[in-house]
């Protein structure tokens, strides 16, 4: 069974796109999926800083990320599962009998896995009240998709296969700007919550004022937050018949804040070790979970290192002398901290 208080086809906070690595590891049927949904093909890329018109072109000559709306890549997979649906239907309570649960007084589970991102109730219910889950790094982020007008066409520059993403100078967020066939997605994430609505501000005015997006359209936001993984937390993911997965796990990589595979992936390991547990679902029969989550996701040193506070000047310094490199745009800034092009899929590995 699935239970969400919210009801589908619903919005989620996101640029919307997935590398070649989710679509093996969800077995995604491309051609039933693109039928009546948005599949947009990627092949490239243009970098650059907020606030600067210097900008880095990469050009890979073949799709190695597609443009996805979350309204409908949510509610297909959710459909696909074959899943009972609890929809519209809040957690309200979680109490533990034995060996099993009960949600909401009425709702008996062996198992329970945590699935609801950061503020997921089953997850605060196994790692405490919020003032431990929020020891990490979390970003906070805006968004904002619409539907492009056949108004619009000669009002922005940003064209349809080509994701814009233009970083802080202190490296410590970045926004995007994608156009995904007839929808326009732009967004922002920042580490630093307090700073949000202003460099948010001047995101949106460097946008506009360089033709990126329609001067005159009215946006909605919306906003959300998420743990990135940088081992900083002792969060707790697995339990006696319970397993947490997704930014519900803080899995959300520390660069890019990408959440999507780690989501599937940790969903999928999960998954393997229920199967595995045939039935008996004490916290040493789930505990292979928590090791194999360790082994797909365990924080690199590079990532560690960038995400600590760099001394002032360097971070300026970073900022324009790296990302002004196609060669270190292309391989460490696209292949590795936004496309993880050296990770195989989940199956393949």
């Amino acid at each position: 069974m699935v239970m969400d208080r919210a009801t589908f086809p619903r919005d989620k906070v996101c640029a919307g796109w997935i590398t070649p690595p989710v679509v093996a590891d969800l077995a995604l049927d491309v051609e039933d999926y693109r039928q009546a949904r948005t599949f947009q093909p990627f092949t490239g890329f243009r970098t650059g800083i907020i606030g600067e018109h210097d900008e880095v072109e990469t050009s890979y000559g073949h799709a190695v990320s597609f443009g996805i709306r979350r309204c409908e890549f949510d509610d297909y997979l959710l459909r696909r599962s074959d899943a009972r649906l609890t929809l519209g239907a809040p957690i309200e309570s979680i109490r533990r009998d034995g060996a099993r649960w009960t949600i909401n007084d009425r709702v008996k589970a062996a198992v329970l896995v945590a699935a609801g991102g950061h503020f997921c109730p089953v997850a605060r219910w196994l790692n405490g009240p919020p003032s431990r889950d929020a020891r990490g790094s979390v970003v906070v982020a805006q968004e904002a998709e619409l539907a492009i007008e056949p108004a619009d066409a000669d009002a922005f520059t940003t064209a349809p296969g080509v994701p814009e993403l233009y970083f802080c100078r202190d490296l410590k967020g970045y926004g995007w700007c994608v156009r995904k066939q007839q929808y326009l997605n732009v967004g922002f994430g920042r580490l630093d919550h307090r700073s949000l609505p202003r460099a948010t501000a001047e995101f949106i005015a460097f946008l506009k004022a360089t033709r990126k997006i329609p001067a005159d359209r009215s946006w909605r936001w919306r906003g959300h937050a998420y743990a990135v993984n940088d081992d900083s937390t002792d969060r707790r993911v697995v339990d006696a018949g319970a397993l947490v997965v997704g930014d519900a796990a803080g899995l959300a990589y520390p660069l890019s804040g990408e959440g999507i595979r780690p989501a599937i992936e940790s969903g999928l390991l999960a998954a393997l070790t229920i199967i595995e547990a045939a039935g008996r679902y004490s916290r040493d029969r789930l505990e292979p979970y928590e090791q194999r989550l360790r082994a797909r996701f365990g924080v690199s040193r590079v990532a560690r290192t960038l995400s600590r506070i760099l001394p002032a000047g360097l971070e300026k310094l970073l900022a324009r002398e790296l990302l002004g490199t196609p060669r270190f745009v292309r391989h460490v800034v696209l292949d590795r901290w936004f496309l993880h092009a050296h990770e195989p899929a989940l199956a393949a590995g």
